[in-house]
């Protein structure tokens, strides 16, 4: 099936809202964008297929929530990433399936591009699982996956209050059974702070190496 197809049949599935999924278990166009914060989520549409991932209809602003990073310093996210190109996920170390995957394949689109277009890119990972994934946690695990990238992965966690607001403030649905059910959507950013793309399961390292020139590029 080609990626095109996927990207359909994807956002077909998701109509409803950024859905979540369990680990190990059963499983946009040209705008001002909105909150996402207060309510359930926009829904995903593809109907013009401008990208590769799935086209947000209906553009995400890019959140604004502090964490703590691998560091143990404090990480605002909207300051630190604002109009720089920026992959957000949530997921927990000790996922068996969909988290490592995803980030073996952002590993793999950013190692694709060219260094000085991929040096512009933050992938930044939240844990679902405070309770275990401290700082050093974190940064182990992200470590296995960003050694030899230009940017490396930001880790970030904080108390299971702190973690849930950022969910809300993204408008991804907030992780249920103690994180491992959680959104398996990665949303990408751009220089104008909306995401009009995310990736899931049914993506390709390709489709989000392809949106990643994109978005860099500034089409």
């Amino acid at each position: 099936m080609s990626s095109h197809h996927r990207s359909r049949l994807a956002a077909l599935v998701v109509s409803a809202g950024l859905v979540l999924a369990g680990c190990g278990g059963d499983a946009a166009a040209e705008g001002e964008g909105h909150d996402h914060s207060s309510g359930a989520p926009a829904a995903v549409e593809g109907p013009e297929d401008t990208y590769a991932g799935i086209d947000l209809a209906d553009p995400y602003q890019r959140p604004s929530f502090t964490l703590t990073d691998t560091s143990g310093a404090a990480y605002d996210f909207a300051a630190a990433t604002e109009g720089r190109p920026t992959l957000l996920f949530f997921g927990y170390t000790n996922c068996p399936d969909v988290c490592p995957t995803t980030l073996a394949d952002a590993a793999v689109a950013l190692r694709g591009l060219d260094p000085a277009v991929a040096e512009q890119v933050t992938f930044v990972f939240v844990t679902t699982d405070p309770g275990h994934d401290t700082p050093a946690v974190l940064a182990e695990y992200l470590g296995r996956f960003d050694a030899d990238l230009p940017t490396r992965f930001v880790g970030l966690t904080g108390d299971q209050q702190q973690i849930d607001q950022a969910q809300l403030a993204a408008g991804v649905p907030q992780a249920e059974d103690d994180g491992r059910l959680h959104s398996t959507h990665v949303l990408l950013y751009g220089a104008d702070d909306l995401a009009h793309v995310a990736f899931d399961a049914g993506n390709t390292s390709r489709d989000m190496a392809a949106d990643l020139e994109r978005v860099v590029a500034g089409a």
